[in-house]
């Protein structure tokens, strides 16, 4: 297996084997992965492969099996399988041990800090394809949710907090943490030039857009979208 293979697996059995406590059930609930699968972690593919073809980022091939779908190594692809579930499950896991209620300072806070670093960093590389695309789009969806927040906003407020702690440890390895050169590379001219230690500051308004369209699908087979309180 590869390096970039054994980030995810490690990354994905703990969610895995905790998806049976009985509080959570998560395994009933994996059918519903299916249209968020199929919609938003197809919608990345794609976004991926085209920056993959722009040069963008890439990925180092001593890190990975070899085995490409288009340009995206199968690795990336998989990847797009195991965050959905283990975003999912946190957001999940959120909800049933601590029941939060929408609290709107935690919201108009979060997402107010949110937009004005986002345009801070569209400031520093108006013409760069990462901070045009991701935070573009995290800027879009992040005025949507403070115009008209759904009841489930702070549990997702507190997830995607929660989500940063995996998210750091992986995308760090993937970005050379603990490696001599970076399993994903990216291209200089293309972000801010920011980084969390090894990691491009834009990857947070990434990590916000894919978190943000898993919880919408995986919400909508059940109608809970709906702007109410529970």
């Amino acid at each position: 297996m590869s390096y970039y293979g054994y980030i995810l697996l490690f990354s994905f059995l703990g969610p895995l084997g905790l998806s049976f406590d009985k509080k959570v059930a998560f395994y009933t609930k994996i059918p519903r992965l299916i249209l968020p699968l199929i919609v938003v972690s197809g919608g990345f593919l794609l976004w991926d492969q085209w920056f993959t073809e722009r040069g963008v980022w890439g990925f180092n091939e001593a890190y990975i099996l070899g085995i490409h779908v288009g340009l995206l190594p199968l690795e990336e692809v998989l990847f797009f399988l195991v965050v959905p579930y283990n975003c999912i499950f946190i957001y999940e896991v959120v909800g049933a041990y601590f029941k939060p209620r929408n609290n709107s300072l935690l919201n108009t806070v979060f997402i107010l800090s949110f937009i004005a670093f986002g345009l801070i960093l569209l400031f520093k590389n108006p013409t760069g394809w990462y901070p045009l695309t991701a935070v573009v789009l995290a800027l879009i969806t992040a005025t949507a949710l403070i115009l008209y927040p759904p009841f489930w906003l702070s549990q997702f407020v507190i997830a995607f907090f929660i989500c940063l702690i995996p998210f750091l440890v992986v995308n760090g390895l993937l970005t050379g943490a603990a490696t001599s050169t970076p399993v994903v590379w990216y291209n200089e001219q293309a972000f801010s030039g920011w980084r969390i230690l090894t990691i491009p500051v834009e990857d947070l308004y990434y990590n916000f857009d894919l978190f943000l369209g898993f919880i919408l699908f995986y919400l909508l087979p059940k109608n809970r979208l709906l702007l109410r309180k529970q």
